[in-house]
């Protein structure tokens, strides 16, 4: 088994996800976007607004300032990409779709999604139909048209039964995310929204379908564990387990040790291993190289939590707080906030990692601050004074 040096697997784990390619000669397109997705697989979808939305921010990461529009437009005018349960609500290539009918199924069955839409099956199937009857005969529709006066349901999300019946058929594969509205989904039959090779696709076995999401875990990943792996999709322990093996047994995955890691790894095969990454980059609390947070600590050494459901008084380092990634480390931290009334980007606290040069990094991350403050249309960058390296950083903000 060989074993790897772990700057040797952050290196591969880093070029996985597309971090040291090429920049774009110009103005990032269609072409960039599939590339990047291309590399990560997904982009997880939340509705967190404070600076910017979730699926926005892994393309910017490793693309820089690039029209919003393209991610908009590849799902839902040109079908690149589609709604679905990936890791949590994500896009999707929309040549995955095949892949996932096993959880559709199972959700269809009752055996996969939330109690509650499970619930409402169960009491009263009858009104679940009418709910698809109704998207079938007035589709494209949002929850707000279709439970229109409807009070709702109770205190889970506030969502009204209607809403909560169309999140099973989207679980379940009949209906999906035609368009979105601001934040609200807008929903259709899946058949008159997917294109019609997808649809017309051969349906998989179960363990083939989750074989090959194992295996583009794998390729997304570069090396990893098997919890890794498994996260990556949310799949079962059992169910990942046998995937993984298959996937060794096929030479597809190979076992490697990695240097501080606890249990066998897996190396992608035909993983690059770069001689080195040159990368700077703000990261989303959702980008795929840091979601998993026992994989940042043992990549990255960094501690990371998402603080937004911690108590004000109780936060460490803030509300919305963004990894910052400088060549090979995760160096720093900031807390931004788009302030849209003010026409600013305020850093409403911003730390270093122990060990790092706050000077040499203040100025990395405060050329990234100005491109995500450009990227969102907002004049300039506002550092406030909370946090280590604040002082450093409001003074390389201010050097221009």
């Amino acid at each position: 088994m060989e074993r790897l040096p772990l700057r040797v697997a952050r290196r591969v784990a880093l070029h996985a996800q597309g971090f040291g390619d090429r920049p774009p000669g110009g103005a990032p397109d269609r072409r960039h976007l599939r590339r990047v997705v291309g590399r990560t697989g997904l982009l997880q979808i939340d509705s967190v607004n404070v600076f910017e939305r979730a699926h926005y921010l892994p393309v910017f990461s490793r693309l820089g300032p690039y029209d919003r529009g393209l991610v908009d437009r590849a799902a839902y005018r040109h079908r690149d990409l589609f709604e679905y349960w990936g890791h949590e609500a994500s896009l999707l290539p929309v040549r995955t779709q095949p892949l996932l009918r096993w959880r559709m199924e199972r959700a269809a069955a009752l055996e996969e999604g939330w109690g509650r839409t499970r619930q409402i099956v169960r009491d009263d199937p009858g009104f679940v139909a009418r709910v698809l009857q109704r998207v079938a005969e007035e589709g494209p529709v949002s929850a707000g048209e279709l439970h229109v006066g409807e009070r709702p349901g109770g205190p889970w999300w506030d969502w009204s039964a209607t809403k909560v019946a169309l999140e099973h058929l989207f679980w379940s594969g009949r209906i999906t995310t035609a368009a979105r509205r601001g934040f609200e989904r807008v929903y259709d039959l899946t058949e008159r929204v997917l294109p019609a090779e997808v649809l017309a696709a051969p349906t998989p076995s179960r363990a083939d379908a989750q074989r090959e999401l194992v295996r583009l875990a794998a390729r997304a990943h570069g090396v990893a564990t098997e919890k890794d792996l498994r996260d990556y999709f949310r799949l079962r322990p059992d169910e990942a387990a046998q995937a993984v093996r298959s996937l060794v047994e096929e030479g597809a995955l190979l076992p490697v040790e990695v240097e501080g890691w606890r249990g066998p790894a897996y190396l992608s095969a035909g993983a690059h291993v770069p001689r080195r990454v040159r990368a700077a980059a703000l990261l989303s609390p959702f980008d795929p190289l840091v979601w998993e947070r026992s994989r940042t600590a043992r990549l990255f050494g960094f501690d990371y939590r998402i603080e937004i459901y911690v108590p004000a008084e109780k936060r460490v380092h803030g509300y919305y707080v963004l990894p910052f990634l400088q060549d090979e480390a995760l160096r720093a931290r900031v807390d931004l906030k788009g302030d849209r009334q003010a026409g600013v980007l305020r850093v409403r606290a911003a730390w270093h990692e122990a060990g790092e040069d706050a000077g040499e990094t203040a100025a990395a991350l405060a050329a990234q601050l100005r491109h995500a403050a450009d990227w969102q249309g907002l004049g300039e960058v506002v550092v406030e004074p909370r946090g280590d390296l604040a002082p450093a950083l409001a003074a390389a903000v201010a050097a221009g």
